[in-house]
């Protein structure tokens, strides 16, 4: 079986850079560095609309978190299903996770001075220890590296699902949500799968510029390089809170 196009990232399909999906071959083709271009400047409006939120009260943050988080939601649904869009998408996307990364920071600062800047620092050098890793060969996504990531984030999407469904009905999953040793231990691992999640990206982000992908294409790469980026660093601060949580 061909493992070498799936990742975990609902924005990296199996069929994501398929004559099927995109126009290959038409145009001008995407590249790696225009990619990561494209990835800067999604991270430039990320970082940009979250200092804005930062620099609010943090007691009349919560509406722009809710905006944020749902209208971001919004964005990437139709930024996945409608990929051609995606150089108006993305940046709609960005600018919106910013808003809802932004409140979410400054509400957490408030009870633990400093988790933000160690969040953001946290998540690029792990993103950039891991793409020098990836670029000197050695982690390469292979056929069961792959697998193994991606039925790691399943599994670790069910168990978030199973407890927003449990939600509704006032049920806690015990322990692995608190900020005792097994709480933690489980932000630990999703941390980890997160981050491995990346090598999955670069791996189909190279798969793309190989296969003379469109030139639209390096904005969708970069989005869904940005939404693996985003879930590392909300596991990140999350860790982060359960380590300095005084109530263990």
């Amino acid at each position: 079986m061909d493992t070498r196009l799936k990742t975990s990232n609902p924005a990296f399909g199996q069929n994501t850079f398929n004559g099927s999906a995109v126009h290959v071959g038409y145009g001008q083709s995407m590249t790696i560095s225009g990619t990561v271009n494209k990835a800067g400047m999604l991270m430039i409006l990320v970082l940009a609309s979250a200092a804005w939120i930062w620099n609010q009260d943090p007691a009349a943050v919560g509406g722009y978190a809710m905006i944020g988080a749902f209208g971001g939601f919004i964005a990437a649904m139709v930024t996945i299903f409608k990929k051609e869009w995606s150089p108006i998408t993305a940046p709609v996307y960005a600018v919106l996770e910013g808003l809802f990364l932004g409140a979410l920071s400054s509400i957490l600062e408030l009870r633990y001075h400093g988790i933000a800047i160690q969040a953001v620092a946290l998540t690029f050098g792990t993103c950039f220890a891991l793409l020098l890793a990836y670029r000197s060969g050695l982690i390469r996504a292979t056929e069961k590296f792959t697998l193994g990531i991606v039925a790691a984030t399943g599994g670790i999407a069910l168990i978030y699902f199973l407890s927003m469904i449990l939600g509704f009905f006032h049920v806690q999953i015990p322990g692995i949500f608190g900020s005792g040793p097994i709480g933690i231990l489980f932000s630990l691992v999703v941390v980890v799968i997160a981050a491995l999640n990346l090598i999955l990206d670069f791996s189909m982000i190279e798969e793309g510029a190989m296969r003379g992908a469109p030139k639209y294409m390096e904005w969708y790469s970069a989005f869904g390089l940005m939404v693996t980026l985003i879930w590392l660093y909300l596991e990140i601060i999350r860790l982060l809170s359960k380590l300095r949580d005084d109530r263990r």
